[in-house]
């Protein structure tokens, strides 16, 4: 099982920048894409952003040009740097990483994050 952790979400003002984290813990794994999802109230689930192992990224319209996804592999970690933060931006981020548990045998897994809430003040 891999069991992700999320930080860095808060309260700021619009024109401003956070910056999460997620961090993959567990045993006996390998990870290919990670990324960050949200949701706003009302809204649909949306993709975020997204990276894979060899570090091609994917973005939301929406977020390019002000967020930037990154991932350190010896941590099992993935970050969103979001810079020139709108009102619109606010939701509740989900972490989710896929990859393969490799013992015993090998298994595909998906886990997502217990969700950080950004909300950007106008």
């Amino acid at each position: 099982q891999v069991h992700l952790v999320e930080s860095g979400g808060g309260l700021v003002q619009a024109g401003g920048s956070l910056r999460l984290t997620c961090a993959a813990s567990g045993s006996d794994f390998s990870i290919n894409d990670m990324g960050w999802y949200r949701q706003a109230p009302g809204k649909q689930h949306e993709l975020v952003a997204a990276i894979t192992s060899g570090g091609n990224t994917n973005y939301a319209d929406s977020v390019k040009g002000r967020f930037t996804i990154s991932r350190d592999n010896a941590k099992n970690t993935v970050y969103l740097q979001m810079n020139s933060l709108k009102p619109e931006d606010t939701a509740v981020y989900y972490c989710n990483v896929k990859g393969v548990l490799v013992t015993p045998g090998r298994f595909p897994f998906g886990s997502w994050g217990q969700g950080t809430q950004v909300t950007v003040s106008s």
